[in-house]
């Protein structure tokens, strides 16, 4: 599954669009006033103004076995979000490791690098080496429910977890992460969960689907 876009909101559109373009220095382009796209290697990640928005969680692909040079990458422009003591979070499970930082909205965002996957023609580490998007969260209070939608509709199966408190469903390429938002918050902050609605459009066997996560309820889009 290939995360192709994704549209969130954000209650400081402009704040925002100064991140992603000079922190993160990737390509932005203004749609509207209102509105603003990121290029992120295959994936397009849109923001739109919404004063009542709240965070999400959203991760991107980094070059496999890059993540300690994104690690020094990142120091240079952001806080690290650490576990514990670490600045690197180790997901032996998934062949992944992982780096954590907020966005201007306080989103938690996460570099993963997974070992099999995504190799680099550069041995540096820059903005251009982001292959897409990894990973959205999907908080709610219902996981068996959202993965059904997500199991009938597009194919999509488990990758890990249980149908009760966290479910991570598609595969390495992309993932929706299902987690019950009054059970669970979310990793390495432990930041309230909310039910952020977003808008998705993903391919699966090159097909393509689309869906609208709003008021706790997935559609078709």
């Amino acid at each position: 599954m290939k995360i192709e876009y994704l549209k969130i909101f954000t209650p400081q559109l402009e704040a925002q669009m100064q991140f992603y373009r000079e922190v993160l220095q990737l390509p932005v382009k203004r749609l509207s006033e209102a509105s603003f796209q990121v290029k992120l290697g295959y994936s397009i990640l849109e923001f739109q103004q919404e004063n009542s928005a709240t965070p999400y969680h959203v991760a991107f692909h980094i070059p496999a076995l890059q993540e300690r040079k994104a690690l020094a990458w990142l120091e240079e422009r952001v806080e690290i979000l650490k576990d514990g003591n670490d600045k690197i979070v180790d997901f032996p499970a998934w062949n992944a490791k992982s780096v954590y930082f907020y966005d201007a909205d306080k989103n938690i965002l996460e570099f993963i690098s997974r070992k099999d996957h995504f190799s680099s023609a550069s041995e540096e580490f820059s903005a251009d080496g982001i292959a897409g998007i990894s990973e959205i969260g999907l908080a709610t209070e219902n996981v068996e429910e959202k993965f059904n939608f997500l199991n009938q509709n597009f194919g999509l199966t488990k990758f890990t977890g249980d149908y009760e408190h966290f479910c991570a469903t598609g595969d390495d390429e992309g993932l929706f992460i299902i987690i019950n938002k009054n059970e669970k918050d979310w990793i390495p902050t432990g930041d309230k969960a909310f039910a952020s609605p977003f808008e998705i459009k993903i391919s699966v066997k090159n097909a393509l689907f689309g869906a609208v996560y709003q008021h706790e309820s997935l559609h078709l889009l």
